[in-house]
């Protein structure tokens, strides 16, 4: 059905779809090239919220060139919406463009489009077809499918730690276990996330800023602290520079005088603090992630988080990636990965499966993903 051309195209497609990996959230990163006689005549990638859509984009780039896009052949990564947002419909730029071939990677998993876009492109006599290098297109978007759904982000965990799994020294000491090369590429996975969550604890050892500075980025995280009681220092170092992100204080519940007060305290700095406790007066973890999902539109949370909140999230299964860093020597007694609890049986374990692994400097990426859901 597809041709080795097709998958070239396709592939530019895609690639334009990587240069909106840490742009277009909360929407998909998406790429579209359009070809006619066997040649690129226009390419985009989905900009900001609000912007243009890729197949807007490479529209106009074919217009900008001077080339006339019916009869032509559209790529792109992800099936054209059919529904009013932000802006437009893409499948109505399409068919007033008259293109004779449209050909989509995957579906769009959002309920609103999931196929519709697609059936108004053969309604108004477009060859449409759909599933090429499907599997790459999806990997490009596992937050949006996640959203989409499962009704939750897709939750990354970040955790650099000696080849014995100790992530810092027995009295806190931390800083650094791993080298610049992994500390860099860390930037990479912060930039692409919608969020950085941490813990309270992480922010009173550490006074992280939890931005992106080793790569370059439009755009800033929101930054989210776990901290049931409100113990967040007023002067940590991610309350600053709010204008270039915005963070969110999530606490077990506002009840006490004390606690009104230093939630008062924490809003006149900017930043919003919202309550959200379970049945054991901690904070919500499970309820948090459905919230990102649904009220804001989060597609991927970044978590950099010490033992406790990382086990915390391990147990409730609320975590679906892990980015392991390994640094090649032995740190002894120390601080864990993850407080997990004490196993008694083998088959309580959680099970992961490798994804791929780099080296980095003296440094070993390790990226892992459950067996299921498969997104």
């Amino acid at each position: 059905m597809y041709t080795v051309v097709d998958h070239q195209f396709m592939s530019q497609a895609l690639a334009q779809a990587q240069k909106a990996l840490y742009l277009s959230t909360p929407n998909p990163r998406v790429g579209c090239v359009i070809t006619k006689d066997g040649q690129v005549i226009g390419s985009g990638y989905t900009q900001k919220a609000g912007g243009n859509h890729a197949e807007v984009q490479a529209l106009a780039d074919a217009k900008a060139n001077g080339f006339d896009v019916s009869g032509s052949t559209i790529y792109v990564t992800l099936e054209p919406c059919s529904h009013e947002g932000r802006t437009p419909p893409c499948s109505d730029a399409l068919i007033a463009a008259k293109p004779a071939v449209v050909i989509a990677a995957m579906l769009d998993p959002n309920p609103l489009v999931n196929g519709r876009g697609l059936e108004r492109l053969k309604a108004a006599g477009i060859d449409v077809r759909c599933g090429l290098m499907e599997s790459e297109a999806r990997a490009l978007n596992p937050g949006f499918i996640s959203r989409m759904t499962r009704g939750l982000p897709w939750v990354r965990m970040k955790i650099a730690a000696s080849l014995d799994g100790k992530t810092a020294l027995a009295n806190g000491t931390s800083q650094w276990i791993t080298g610049p090369e992994a500390r860099s590429d860390g930037h990479h996975w912060r930039a692409q996330a919608c969020a950085i969550l941490t813990g309270a604890g992480t922010v009173k050892e550490d006074d992280p800023t939890l931005n992106v500075r080793d790569v370059v980025t439009e755009r800033q995280p929101w930054k989210i602290v776990i901290d049931s009681r409100l113990e967040t220092p007023l002067d940590a170092k991610l309350f600053k520079n709010l204008h270039q992100s915005g963070v969110i204080v999530v606490c077990a519940d506002m009840d006490s005088e004390v606690s009104q007060t230093k939630a008062k305290a924490l809003q006149g700095l900017g930043v919003e603090v919202i309550a959200m406790a379970n049945a054991y007066g901690k904070v919500d973890l499970a309820k948090l992630l459905r919230y990102l999902a649904k009220e804001r539109s989060m597609n991927e949370i970044h978590i950099e988080s010490g033992y406790k909140l990382n086990g915390s999230l391990l147990r409730e299964n609320g975590v679906d990636e892990l980015l392991l860093y390994y640094a090649p020597f032995l740190l002894g007694d120390g601080i864990g990965m993850a407080n997990i609890g004490t196993l008694t049986e083998l088959n309580q374990r959680q099970d992961w499966q490798i994804i791929d692994h780099t080296v980095l400097g003296q440094d070993l990426r390790v990226r892992l993903a459950k067996p299921s859901p498969k997104l």
